[in-house]
């Protein structure tokens, strides 16, 4: 089987050199020229929660010439279209393109290289880009080794397919077949929205978010308007890592009930730093309209309130517009004004 992965940045490069070194095909696609000329020179280096060089094949999309089984779509959404149109004339008609990207994409990559190609993807856990040729492990490797990925087909069907996309994941780490994919595209949804959305918002790890008191209550906000737009969507979040993202819906503002959960599961992933974050720090486009954004979006047409993401957007897209990365001891004030003004109105 001849794979692809699209985009290779921090989690594309971590999951290219383990699938290369479990003996699959691989070629990591990327458009980072320095990037794909040290991975080609010295190998992909991981480095973090696990320590090794893995020999890898590395392309720009400009100099493809291979037809693909399978791939990995890890771009970032904002370059989608110009992504899969490129990927496009290397597919065959029983390709397989699987979406192992934040927020809910499938709608968009189904119009472009048609739903028969497309299966839904989720990763369980996290990584930083530092620098060409090199990815660091974020997430604790027995996390990972536990709850790699999420995979399902867009219609619910249990697919034979399916089983072969499980069996090239698994050399990351376990891989759960799901009836209900966008379940648990809403469940990661709700995490990107809460802690990754904070921490670009507050320009701080995840860690740094959860020893804030104001940072965790607005999360919980965030949390909570997120659940309930996807109810308004009639979808219901589907369990993550073992463990019920419903849960966290808030009743009467019980903010402090659900304190114990995000501990619990968020711990292993305190020394991470938003994806969006390190976009900030490059001064480049984030995925905020597509995280954020999208729980904003949704509620609108749902007539759902989300004021905490749509500060989260407002936030991230000034930072993004000024090239700045955001201070915590500035923009926090503004989410503890607004949590003044929801107890005011309760």
């Amino acid at each position: 089987m001849k794979i692809g992965i699209m985009g290779v940045g921090s989690l594309g490069t971590i999951i290219g050199a383990l699938l290369t070194e479990g003996g699959e095909n691989v070629d990591l696609i990327d458009i980072n020229k320095a990037h794909v000329e040290e991975l080609n020179s010295s190998g992909a280096k991981l480095t973090g929660f696990v320590n090794k060089t893995v020999k890898v094949k590395a392309f720009t999309p400009d100099n493809l010439t291979d037809s693909y089984d399978l791939v990995f779509l890890l771009t970032k959404q904002v370059y989608n279209k110009e992504s899969l149109e490129q990927l496009s004339p290397h597919l065959h008609a029983k390709s397989i393109v699987c979406t192992l990207q934040n927020g809910v994409p499938e709608d968009l990559v189904s119009s472009i290289i048609g739903a028969e190609r497309t299966i839904g993807g989720v990763v369980g856990f996290g990584a930083t880009w530092k620098g060409p040729g090199v990815s660091e492990l974020t997430t604790e490797w027995e996390a990972v080794r536990k709850y790699a990925f999420d995979i399902g087909e867009i219609n619910g069907e249990l697919t034979p397919r399916l089983e072969k996309v499980k069996a090239v994941l698994e050399h990351v780490g376990q891989c759960n077949i799901d009836s209900d994919i966008l379940g648990v595209k809403w469940s990661k949804l709700l995490m990107n929205a809460t802690f990754s959305g904070m921490s670009a918002a507050l320009g701080c790890t995840f860690g740094d978010v959860m020893e804030n008191k104001i940072a965790m209550t607005s999360l919980a906000y965030i949390a909570d308007e997120t659940i309930k737009v996807a109810h308004a969507k009639e979808i219901r979040l589907a369990l993550m890592q073992g463990k019920d993202m419903e849960f966290l819906e808030l009743k009467n503002h019980n903010v402090n009930e659900k304190m114990a959960f995000y501990e619990e599961v968020w711990a292993p992933h305190k020394s991470l730093k938003a994806s969006m974050l390190q976009d900030l720090e490059k001064k480049i486009k984030t995925e905020i309209n597509f995280i954020n954004g999208y729980v904003s979006a949704m509620g609108e047409d749902s007539g759902v309130s989300t004021p905490f993401n749509d500060l989260v957007v407002k936030l991230v897209l000034a930072a993004e517009k000024e090239k700045i990365v955001p201070k915590m001891s500035d923009n926090l004030i503004h989410f503890e004004r607004l949590n003044k003004e929801i107890h005011i109105g309760v």
